[in-house]
């Protein structure tokens, strides 16, 4: 009697187990299958860079819908966004949707601005914020100041024959480096000459007669 008393109750206890192992089983997968909310907000140039065949200024090279056909299922374009769409539309796609595209452009040039003018003034002149330029000019003409910035300055690369003058990084990166060299290769100016510390500002002077400008890790230049 015992025995069989004894062995009913390992056969509970196994059961009870298996039960709480399913209950907390059950709680795992349901935690891993939740995905947290997707972010209403139109995403900063550092967290989602656009694809390049996205890019709002990217006019299509085959037949587009007519400007006297540009009109919105519902409402209607206000002359600037007309003229934004102009030539931008290719047949069978909804007006409304390419114009989305300059929207985001701008809502991105204005929220990158608000944290770091500096850092909005970059991702135009890098193309991080695609289709920037026109929207700007067209959609949301109140950043035209970040625009006029960005036009005044070029990204890290080579640059051909660039104005003397002195500039800055649009980046405190310690990586930064930079080479001018003249029509015959020589260098006539390189830097940073001492590894920077975080924080400092990096700049760098372009001699008269550069021919060519290379910088790494410098992400943008503007006129200092």
């Amino acid at each position: 009697m015992y025995r069989r008393s004894a062995a009913a109750a390992v056969l509970l206890a196994a059961a009870l187990t298996l039960t709480a192992c399913s209950s907390d089983g059950g709680k795992a997968d349901s935690g891993a299958e939740a995905k947290p909310p997707a972010s209403s907000s139109v995403p900063d140039p550092a967290d989602t860079p656009a694809p390049a065949a996205s890019a709002p200024d990217a006019k299509p090279t085959g037949p587009v819908v007519p400007d006297s056909k540009l009109t919105p299922k519902t409402g209607s374009f206000t002359p600037q966004e007309k003229k934004y769409l102009s030539g931008r539309v290719p047949e069978k796609m909804d007006p409304a949707a390419v114009l989305q595209r300059g929207q985001e452009a701008c809502q991105r040039v204005e929220r990158t601005a608000k944290r770091d003018k500096d850092a909005a003034t970059g991702a135009v002149i890098t193309g991080e914020i695609p289709g920037a330029k026109d929207a700007i000019t067209l959609l949301c003409p109140e950043q035209q100041p970040i625009l006029a910035a960005a036009e005044k300055g070029f990204p890290e690369g080579t640059r051909q024959s660039p104005a003397a003058g002195s500039y800055r990084a649009l980046t405190q990166a310690t990586t930064c480096t930079w080479e001018a060299k003249g029509k015959d290769g020589t260098t006539l100016a390189s830097g940073p000459q001492t590894p920077p510390k975080a924080g400092d500002k990096i700049t760098a002077t372009i001699p008269s007669g550069t021919a060519e400008f290379t910088s790494s890790g410098c992400y943008a230049w503007l006129p200092a």
